[in-house]
């Protein structure tokens, strides 16, 4: 595991997840939010996007916490491991409301509000983009670690368990699901 993936629905914790295995790894993490937003809510060019990602993908070892489905099959070429946090609306939409108002690392301003569209692209990101997040899971399967996690809990014992294994140095066999 040195190339990592960390995908999912916004307010589902890939975030909070994301750095609690940069924390026990070691390995550098990027976020795709810092890259594409800029502090005053404008967005970098495309261009501009894509040649810091071309960047971060040629490198050794990393984390890449975020969607932006556009990028998902050139990352997906590159990495050894995918977390896709598959967790139900009602999760999502708590969680995105819960950080408004929260300083964070992976986001380069302060949201002040639950933003109506915003909160209407995690409504429907089951329909409109779950399905191709999971078509290019199983076209990309080969060669990589799938593990896809249904709730937090989930995902939290996941971590617990690989945080324990490497004290031990005895890294669990987990087999894709």
């Amino acid at each position: 595991m040195q190339k990592v993936l960390v995908i999912g629905c916004p307010g589902g914790g890939k975030s909070t997840f994301a750095r609690a295995l940069r924390d026990s790894t070691g390995l550098p993490l990027h976020y795709l939010d810092r890259i594409w937003h800029r502090p005053d809510g404008s967005n970098i060019s495309r261009q501009a996007f894509d040649a810091q990602l071309e960047h971060i993908l040629h490198q050794s070892r990393w984390i890449i916490d975020g969607n932006y489905q556009r990028t998902l099959a050139l990352r997906l070429e590159h990495c050894d491991t995918v977390f896709l946090l598959d967790y139900p609306v009602s999760v999502c939409l708590a969680g995105a409301e819960a950080r408004i108002g929260t300083v964070r690392e992976d986001l380069p301003w302060v949201e002040q509000a639950f933003d109506p569209e915003f909160r209407q692209w995690i409504e429907d990101f089951p329909h409109d983009q779950l399905p191709r997040i999971y078509e290019l899971l199983k076209q990309y399967r080969e060669n990589r670690t799938i593990f896809v996690f249904h709730s937090r809990k989930e995902a939290d014992d996941w971590l617990c368990n690989w945080a324990s294994a490497l004290e031990r140095q005895q890294i669990p066999n987990i087999s894709k699901p």
